[in-house]
């Protein structure tokens, strides 16, 4: 009897074990338990005050309230950092370094002797469109005397006809005056869609009208980038140069041709030599030029000023004259000191450039290392090149296309003028295709000037240049000028990008507003977390039960209970044995019969009292059931 209640007690205990998974009954034990257990503050009023109907509705707003100011505050953070703010730092550094390549050019375009014709016939063209539209005349020093052009009749030629084997100056594009405006009239190539370049100041008409005839005339001869020594010299240029006191070395200069500014020469445009390699700040260590100014085959009406061009870039950079250039003055002593920045851009993300260029989706036609000039240009070109069907004559060409002629495509220039607005303007595809330089050098330029040479040592100094150089100075005009270009200081100041918003950053912002409007840290994020996980599965659960219930309920019968029969010898003796003493027992048919319990009756007085009887008694294997019937409802 003692095993069995220690038995039951351990069945008892058994059941009482807390399972190995426990889950709440309902979303209200749920909500309750994290209330009462989470870090997060203001949570328990939600429970606390469950009597005060009032007083929960605060607490249930409040939080609600600082819930979405918390999230409003993530969005603003997170919205500040997807958009890859960069912030810039500057450090400066103080080392020698390579000077920076030097370009100068004479401003006086060549008369090439293979056009030499047609240009003279433009400048009588030009002569006799200014009488025409300003009442002057200018004098026969413009012209060259083989020029001997019967203009005045070609003026009311038809331009289709002449000679179709050499080049036909076009007399129908001529300057037109418009009230108090000058303007020339340019038509596509079957003549019916015109407009006119208007411009509001005559010699700016009157350039880019000569420009324009000059640039269908040197489309006939290849583009010149290499001038023949003996046809030009540096010697013509340049009367002295020297660096940090030294005699510039003759082979670091690179030659080319440009076509408005003439003949032009670069010093160190490699970079590599190590003669010009900066140790010290001041003009004693830096480039001093004497130039001389020459107007030799001078084309008037294309380049206007006198003077020497002047542009300092990198290494192996092309020198955009247009763009960066300046002007030296003929008796003028120029004193241009340098200052050197570099920035260096994050890219990616942050903002687009590129290391090398090899990756813009744009054919470079410049032989030099990547700038968004020389991008900008060769897109330029083969915009050009596409639309209107030839290449622009001051850029150079790629390979397979020809420079633009009216005599070989005619109302080109109807094209160009649109397409070179749209780029002026910036509404070009070209500066959404040239990205920056991820890291670049540029330069900036303080320049002083004084009268060069002074009237007290102008006559030693001519006579010390003819002397040394063959210099010949003919009537008052000026014709020499200096130039000193150095280092102001050798320290450069260095522009680098960094993120403005880090993900350290994001992660202490939003720590810093989790804990301002709930007062918590990041293992009430994990409780928040894990309170979303645990009503997920609670109603997985609940609609789990509520279907199984539904099934259940489909059941046509419930399931029929065995009949019961005593079949064991034992049982019968028993029976026999018991009814000995209870004549009030009866047996029918040989059937036993039952107490309302369900077990034989028998006496208590009965000498056979066997107590096992009852728990080893098994009903064709189905032990003694209090009730048959089913819950189809409960849970099972």
């Amino acid at each position: 009897m003692a095993n069995a209640e220690v038995q039951e007690k351990a069945t008892d205990l058994k059941e009482e074990d807390p399972a190995l998974i426990e889950f709440y009954s309902s979303f209200k034990d749920l909500f309750e338990f994290f209330c009462l257990n989470t870090t997060i503050h203001g949570t328990i009023r939600l429970v606390c005050s469950s009597r005060n109907k009032m007083k929960t509705a605060f607490w249930a707003l409040l939080f609600l309230a600082n819930f979405g100011m918390l999230y409003w505050q993530f969005a603003l953070i997170f919205n500040q950092y997807w958009g890859y703010p960069v912030v810039m730092s500057l450090s400066v550094h103080s080392e020698p370094k390579m000077f920076p390549a030097v370009t100068i050019c004479n401003l006086n375009p060549y008369r090439v002797s293979t056009v030499r014709k047609n240009l003279d016939e433009l400048d009588k063209l030009a002569r006799i469109s200014l009488q025409r539209v300003y009442g002057f005349n200018l004098s026969d020093k413009f012209l060259e005397d083989d020029a001997d052009v019967d203009i005045e009749g070609k003026l009311h030629e038809d331009p289709s006809t002449g000679n179709s084997s050499g080049f036909q100056l076009d007399y129908s594009i001529t300057l037109l005056p418009t009230d108090d405006n000058l303007s020339f009239r340019l038509c596509n190539a079957t003549g019916g869609d015109c407009f006119r370049m208007t411009y509001s100041s005559g010699v700016d008409a009157v350039k880019e009208w000569y420009r324009f005839h000059y640039m269908n005339i040197m489309s006939e001869v290849p583009h010149i980038t290499n001038v023949p020594h003996n046809e030009d010299s540096i010697e013509d240029l340049v009367y002295a140069c020297q660096y940090e006191g030294r005699p510039c070395k003759g082979s670091v200069t690179d030659h080319f041709h440009h076509p408005i500014y003439g003949s032009c020469y670069t010093f160190n445009y490699n970079g590599t030599d190590v003669f010009w390699k900066a140790y010290k700040p001041g003009i004693v260590y830096g480039l001093s030029l004497i130039l001389k100014v020459q107007q030799k085959d001078h084309i008037p009406f294309l380049s206007t000023g006198t003077g020497v061009k002047v542009m300092i870039h990198n290494h192996n950079q092309t020198p955009f004259l247009e763009h960066e250039g300046f002007d030296i003055r003929p008796g003028i002593e120029s004193i241009i000191g340098i200052k050197q920045d570099e920035v260096n851009r994050l890219g990616g993300l942050y903002g687009e450039c590129t290391e090398s260029g090899e990756d813009v989706n744009v054919n470079i036609i410049y032989n030099s290392t990547y700038t968004m000039q020389a991008c900008l240009h060769s897109c330029f070109q083969h915009e050009m090149i596409e639309k209107c069907g030839c290449g622009y004559y001051y850029y150079p060409l790629p390979s397979g296309a020809e420079y633009c002629n009216y005599n070989k495509h005619p109302g080109w220039g109807h094209c160009f003028y649109p397409l070179y607005k749209q780029l002026l303007n910036h509404n070009l595809s070209c500066f959404n295709k040239c990205p920056k330089p991820c890291k670049e050098s540029s330069y900036k330029l303080t320049a002083g000037y004084a009268k060069w040479p002074s009237t007290p040592s102008e006559g030693w100094i001519h006579k010390t240049l003819q002397a040394r150089h063959s210099y010949n100075k003919t009537g008052p005009r000026k014709d020499i000028a200096k130039v000193n270009v150095f280092f102001e200081r050798l320290d450069y100041n260095s522009w680098d990008e960094s993120p403005e918003y880090d993900i350290n950053l994001v992660m202490s912002n939003m720590g810093s507003q989790w804990s301002l409007w709930f007062g918590s840290s990041v293992l009430s994020v994990v409780e928040m977390f894990e309170f979303l996980v645990d009503a997920a599965i609670l109603t997985l659960l609940l609609f789990y039960r509520r279907l199984t219930a539904k099934k259940s309920h489909k059941m046509p019968h419930s399931p029929t209970v065995p009949s019961v029969s005593l079949m064991l010898e034992k049982y019968r003796y028993v029976e026999e044995g018991l009814a000995t003493n209870q004549p009030s027992e009866q047996t029918y048919n040989g059937e036993a019969t039952f107490s309302q319990d369900g077990l034989p009756s028998y006496s208590k007085y009965d000498k056979y009292q066997l107590p096992e009887l009852y728990s080893s008694v098994v009903l064709h294997r189905y032990e003694p059931q209090h009730e048959h019937c089913i819950d189809f409802g409960s849970k099972s």
